[in-house]
Formats: C-alpha cells, structure tokens, sequence
C-alpha cells in the first residue's frame, strides 16, 4: 500500500511532467513581425491573420516626445489597429527613428528627465490608438549611423537607462522591442546586453543591409550563414547574441524582402565578391515579376550562406536578395534554434500572392522539406 506522502510526491512529478512542455510551449511560441512602410489603404490589406505583430514605420521624435509626424500616418496606425478584428491576438506596435530618422536620439535620451517625457509620450500614443508597444529603432546607439548624426560612448548607458525607464513608465502589458544592426560592430558596441534584454520582449536583429549601399564589394546582404569572404550573416549575429546570454526565445531573425543592385560588376565568380557600386534597391515583387523577362540575369545559388543572387554579365549588375528557398532555410534555422522568430523588412516589398511571408506561415506550421 502506498503511503500517503508517497501518493503527494506522485502528484506533484505527474503535474511537473505536464506542465514542463506546456510552459515551453508558450515560450517558444514563433513571432512573425512585419514592418510595415505604407499607405491607410495598403494597412487594410494587410493579411493580419499570418502575423503575431505588425510594426508600424516610423514616428519620430518632436522635441523630447514621440510624435505622429501628419495625418496619413494617424490613419494608417488607425487602419493597422483595425485589422485586430481580422486577428484579435495581433500586436500593432509603434516605431521610433529608423534609418536617418533619429537625428536627435543621442541628445534627447542624455537626459533623465527627457526619457521621462519621453516614456510617458509613448504611454499616451498607445492609449490614444490602441497599440500594443514601442520599437526603438535608433540606428544606431554609439556607433556612426547617418553621416552626420550625432552618436557618442555615452549612447549605450543611456539606451539601457531609456529601457528602464520605458519598462517603468509602461508597465508589463506593453511590449517593448529594438531593432539593432546585425554587423558585428553594432553588436559589439552598442548594447549592453545584460542589462537591456531582461527588460524587453525582443531584440529584432537586422541580419540584412550587411552588404548596403556604401558597400564597395558584391555580397550577401541577408545571408544565413557565413562565408570565408564574409562574415557577417544571421548566424554569425544569432551566435554572438547566444554567448552574450541573450534567451533564444528573444531573437527575431531579420529577413529582406527587397534586394540590392549593384553596379559596374564583372563578370568574375558570377559577380560575387567584386568590385560594385550600389546602385539600387529592388523589391521582392519587382525581382519575382520583372527579372524573369530579361533574359540576361542569371540566377545563382550560393550553398554555405544559402542565399541566392542574380547577375547579368551584359549589364554587369548584381542582385542580392531573399527568395522563398532563403526564407524557407532561415524560418527552419529559427525553428532548430528555438529562437523567437522571424520578422522582415518590409510587407509591401512582397509579392501579391504566393510570397515570402507565406513560405515562413507554411514552414512555422509544418516545417521545412528542405535538407
């Protein structure tokens, strides 16, 4: 007969056993984040019901205090909150800064009193739509980001001090993410990462633009892995971020859906790895729909990064850009890795159906057949 202390201690590993998997699940529960760039019309269209958040793109900063820069934008942010009734679980998320667009972040955020201002500025727009969150998005704390712009050592104490404060100021019901560069220097430089990721839901690394437009040599802008010519890539920012302590279930995985053209590109190695000058930037929906009909792109595939690139000998232009087999790779990395998920610059960059946003809904759901 089994003693009544014995029977308790049976009830308590049963209910350990059930609860461990469920709590895991929850943790490592897959966020699609878009970024979204566009009009009150384009917001509606959104297909809300493929995404965790939507990233509205981008308030900036009107003396100490987050500001909706004209009334487009308000009605955007009013039509995104409104695909909510498509997908009541969505997090409709406000952006601060973005390339160029925190001029003044160093100055403001030097001061106690303007992160204050500042937080509780952040506080009111959500209540007032409805929005879920911030995304600072300062390219970049510490580090040059636009020439021009003012950065300094002192920047990465007072983006930790900004967080706290935001933390304070919002409570735990709002969300509050970064978006950080994911060349190694920005990952080195610019956060403290101890302090920072226990105070917000995600860090969204940009593991894309690591081949941009002051870039004088082709390359891989969102490859996954790295290549003896390059280094950086996703994984080289995702294994950085893991030593550092981050939790895997914070980091957000950037994907491009655009491309990068580059220019005055000779035909050697397929134009991979030469001497370049950007030229332009190029949607996935420009890529999937135009290029096909000129006949002398080629496209290539590169296996160690996988990642794929388009060249034209006759043109000598380069294309470097995510496509479905990419993404296809870089949402099962994700998977393996129990990472927190996925998210892409930028929604309307994709195509009008059978897109790259439904290879990351189709692999999060029933996985990759890719080997």
């Amino acid at each position: 007969m089994i003693s009544p202390k014995i029977k308790v201690l049976f009830s308590i590993l049963a209910l350990a056993c059930f609860s461990l998997p469920v709590f895991a699940q929850q943790n490592n529960k897959f966020q699609v984040i878009a970024y979204f760039f566009g009009s009150p019309e384009q917001a509606e269209k959104v297909p809300a019901e493929k995404l965790t958040h939507i990233i509205f793109s981008f308030c900036h900063l009107k003396g100490n205090k987050l500001n909706v820069d004209n009334a487009g934008d308000t009605a955007t942010i009013k039509s995104l909150v409104g695909l909510k009734k498509q997908n009541p679980q969505l997090k409709v998320i406000l952006s601060l800064g973005g390339w160029g667009g925190c001029e003044t972040c160093s100055d403001v955020f030097s001061s106690a009193a303007a992160r204050t201002e500042f937080a509780e500025s952040v506080k009111q727009l959500n209540n007032y739509f409805g929005t879920d969150g911030i995304d600072l998005d300062w390219e970049y704390p510490a580090i040059e980001g636009l020439p021009g712009h003012k950065f300094g050592p002192q920047d990465k104490p007072n983006f930790t001090a900004l967080v706290t404060e935001l933390r304070r100021v919002l409570g735990k019901k709002q969300e509050i993410s970064f978006a950080t560069g994911g060349f190694q220097k920005c990952l080195e430089e610019s956060i403290d990462w101890k302090n920072v990721m226990p105070q917000v839901n995600y860090v969204n690394l940009m593991s894309y633009d690591l081949v941009n437009g002051y870039s004088m040599v082709t390359g891989h802008h969102t490859g996954l892995y790295s290549v003896p010519q390059l280094k950086e890539s996703a994984d080289n920012g995702v294994s950085y971020l893991l030593k550092q302590g981050v939790p895997a279930g914070k980091i957000i995985v950037g994907s491009a859906f655009y491309g990068r053209m580059f220019e005055g590109v000779e035909n050697v190695n397929n134009g991979l790895f030469q001497s370049g000058k950007f030229k332009q930037g190029i949607s996935y929906a420009q890529i999937r729909e135009q290029m096909p009909n000129q006949t002398d792109f080629v496209y290539h595939w590169d296996d160690l990064a996988k990642a794929p690139y388009l060249y034209s000998a006759e043109k000598k232009l380069f294309i470097t850009y995510d496509d479905k087999r990419s993404i296809e790779y870089k949402t099962q990395y994700v998977i393996d890795k129990k990472l927190g998920g996925i998210m892409f610059w930028e929604i309307e960059e994709d195509a009008p159906t059978d897109g790259l946003l439904d290879v990351i809904v189709n692999v999060k759901k029933n996985g990759s057949s890719l080997k």
